[in-house]
């Protein structure tokens, strides 16, 4: 799956678009697969896989560690890697963010806005491609 999918993924769960995966969430989601009758223990145990709060990050996180057909570490590092000519391991915010809402499938600018507030951002606004990489295939943040 590429970022974009599971940013749409995610964006379809958040049903009421607060930024975060609920119980409400998960219920109007199965409600709108026509499944009406999910107890509330099941969707209070598919919650407790998280460690915290759903956001976008932690969706990454809990789908990276399932999905085995998600790209290697490298070649997503790679990819990024062709707007970092400079190989200084980032990339700017707003330059991605333009090339996000203007390439192959746009995204608006909320589901950009959305997909940075849970990325890691330095204080320069430069993204940090490779620990997003790495949270999308091992499913957390290493540890430096």
């Amino acid at each position: 799956m590429t970022l974009r999918q599971f940013f749409q993924a995610f964006t379809l769960i958040d049903q009421n678009r607060d930024g975060f995966i609920d119980k409400e969430d998960l219920k109007d989601t199965y409600a709108s697969l026509g499944k009406l009758n999910v107890k509330d223990d099941e969707l209070e145990s598919m919650l407790r896989e998280a460690t915290g709060p759903i956001n976008f990050t932690m969706f990454l996180n809990l789908f990276g560690a399932k999905l085995h057909g998600s790209d290697p570490e490298e070649v997503l590092v790679n990819a990024f890697k062709l707007f970092d000519p400079d190989a200084k391991g980032h990339i700017s915010k707003d330059e991605l963010r333009h090339m996000l809402m203007t390439q192959a499938d746009k995204f608006t600018a909320a589901e950009a806005d959305q997909m940075f507030q849970s990325s890691p951002i330095d204080p320069a606004g430069n993204l940090d491609y490779k620990s997003l990489c790495y949270i999308i295939t091992h499913g957390e943040e290493k540890e430096e």
